[in-house]
């Protein structure tokens, strides 16, 4: 049986397949969707990585960090063996005039079906790949998504041309004011939500701490959440900064609240869903830190660890763009 944790998750999926609303969306791919839902995932009764799936907890991991580091260039993520921001800055290229390879018009709308289409995409992305990793002037002009998660959240830039370090501004925070009720980090920023000046505007928009008895709880908003592909992420991730901060400010992971404004289902994983809802939970992996690394700016990826981790096989499935 799912723990209860899982279970939060699973219980997300049903609501949707029941209560969903179908709704058009930017991406032409389709939705069910509902509007406000709020899940809570109790931290000491293991780390929140769905096994009903396998989740990749190493592109989790090194995405996080590319947050924390204030990155906004895949080449960090690259380097790491990390695409899940690719498609974003692949976009940017092949609409670039410097692109001069095969017609890519239909980016985004291709088919799973469609073999030929695949392979040619396949290649221009090894291309792509290699040349963000091999080229610093490429990566600079191509690799960059602008004002995403990193930028704001470590470089925010001020009506007055100064910059905010949000993050470390909150963990400085925590550790005077543990009672503030403005331990607050934003990516939502009204001028940056353009296609001009950001690959992907912040889905998960705005993330808030609670100190009590010792612990430490994170509650995100999330404005709009891919139930099946990115929710998953999602919660990891957020569970992960939660430990991560709590390590450094001498308090005990507790809870992590996850509010979603538009909670997603797209119309092309409905029999995913069914398949991972035809499967038995199984016990949640513990996350072990490098308890040597009392700084959460001096993480690296070999300093993040997880036990016990034993899930069903992946499920594969479209991403809409």
């Amino acid at each position: 049986m799912a723990s209860l944790n899982e279970q939060q998750y699973l219980n997300l999926l049903r609501h949707v397949q029941k209560h969903g609303t179908k709704k058009e969306d930017r991406t032409g791919t389709g939705t069910l969707s509902v509007f406000g839902y709020q899940m809570r995932f109790d931290l000491k009764e293991g780390f929140p990585l769905l096994t009903t799936k396998r989740v990749p907890f190493k592109l989790i991991a090194s995405e996080l960090l590319w947050f924390i580091k204030g990155d906004t260039n895949i080449r960090y993520l690259l380097r790491h063996k990390n695409h899940i921001w690719n498609e974003w800055a692949f976009k940017k290229w092949i609409e670039s005039e410097e692109y001069t390879g095969p017609d890519m018009t239909n980016f985004g709308l291709r088919s799973q079906t469609d073999a030929e289409f695949n392979l040619l995409y396949q290649e221009q992305e090894s291309i792509f790949i290699r040349r963000i990793l091999d080229d610093e002037e490429f990566a600079r002009k191509y690799g960059d998504l602008g004002n995403v998660y990193g930028k704001q959240w470590r470089n925010w830039q001020t009506s007055q041309n100064e910059t905010i370090d949000q993050l470390a501004n909150v963990i400085a925070e925590i550790k005077r004011n543990p009672d503030s009720r403005r331990l607050i980090v934003t990516a939502w920023s009204p001028e940056d939500a353009t296609p001009q000046r950001s690959a992907l505007p912040p889905c998960h928009t705005l993330f808030q701490f609670y100190v009590a008895d010792g612990k430490l709880s994170c509650q995100l908003y999330q404005r709009s959440g891919d139930i099946f592909l990115g929710i998953p992420f999602n919660i990891a991730s957020y569970a992960l900064l939660t430990h991560m901060i709590a390590q450094e400010c001498g308090l005990e992971a507790s809870e992590f609240v996850h509010t979603i404004g538009d909670a997603h289902i797209y119309l092309n994983h409905l029999d995913q869903i069914d398949e991972q809802l035809s499967r038995e939970g199984k016990l949640l992996p513990t996350l072990k830190l490098n308890p040597d690394v009392k700084n959460v700016f001096d993480f690296e990826l070999d300093d993040i660890k997880l036990d016990g981790y034993e899930p069903h096989p992946s499920i594969k499935a479209p991403v809409a763009v």
